[in-house]
């Protein structure tokens, strides 16, 4: 029989990963080995699994045991089984959004940028991008549209940030991605000359007087391209779109110079891709 605990209070220490660790405390940068990400819905928690992510401990109302949660307990052998009364775990923020199954898991280990984007033609660099649902949201179409690796930068989201993951609807588990990078110091120059040794040309996603159209046939025609997101606010610095060998814009009607950095990436796969 599975390790099914019973928890009468959120202040329990056993389940402080999901109801008192920060989002910081849970990647754990100082020991890397020892972060956490938590996954939620039973989507959600199957993808990282198949992607080879180690549970810790589950956490979900008692009718989930024999419901959502039910094949999941199966899959995890024997870690602590964490329940409580709906009212009890309702407390925890956002968790009646979640079909009712959180799941603590280890962070897997980061690859490098090689292996990352070994054998890839089409990738994407996130360049301090914030938001958390952007970034899952920039993840989903990534793997919907056929982007075959996601890099970001130092100072971007942590794509395994709980939204991120939630928005994601799993997806970050299932394209290949790592950081460009670790410090601010590593971007651009380091990164951009890494991905050109790599053999990339690289487009910055960008309103530029020397921007050209996302669909001028220069751009299908490159064999291997990396695609460079700006931030929500101020877009790309002018310090990395002069290194790119590209410039690229949208075009636009009615007055309109911009799409939300998700929507501008969506649109980007599907035309590049």
């Amino acid at each position: 029989m599975s390790n099914i605990i019973e928890i009468t209070t959120l202040d329990a220490s056993e389940v402080a990963v999901y109801s008192r660790l920060t989002e910081a405390q849970l990647r754990n940068k100082l020991e890397p080995e020892k972060g956490l990400f938590i996954a939620e819905s039973p989507k959600v928690i199957k993808s990282a699994l198949e992607s080879g992510c180690q549970p810790i401990s589950l956490l979900t109302t008692h009718k989930h045991i024999d419901g959502q949660a039910r094949e999941l307990i199966a899959r995890c052998g024997n870690i602590p089984i964490y329940t409580g009364a709906d009212d009890l775990l309702a407390n925890l923020t956002g968790y009646e959004l979640t079909r009712g199954v959180l799941c603590a898991m280890r962070r897997p280990v980061e690859k490098s940028v090689s292996d990352v984007v070994d054998g890839a033609r089409r990738i994407v660099v996130i360049d301090n991008v914030v938001n958390a649902t952007n970034t899952g949201a920039i993840f989903r179409a990534a793997a919907a549209l056929g982007i075959d690796a996601v890099l970001m930068t130092p100072t971007c989201c942590d794509p395994l940030n709980r939204r991120s993951v939630r928005v994601s609807m799993g997806t970050v588990f299932q394209i290949p991605w790592t950081y460009i990078g670790t410090t601010c110091g590593d971007w651009p120059q380091k990164g951009m000359s890494q991905l050109r040794e790599l053999g990339f040309k690289t487009m910055a996603m960008a309103l530029s007087d020397r921007a050209i159209p996302l669909d001028d046939p220069r751009l299908k025609l490159e064999p291997k391209l990396a695609i460079v997101m700006g931030t929500e606010g101020d877009g790309l610095e002018h310090s990395t779109i002069d290194l790119c060998d590209y410039v690229v814009k949208i075009p636009m009607r009615n007055g309109v110079d911009s799409l939300n950095v998700a929507a501008a990436a969506s649109v980007a796969f599907w035309e590049l891709v």
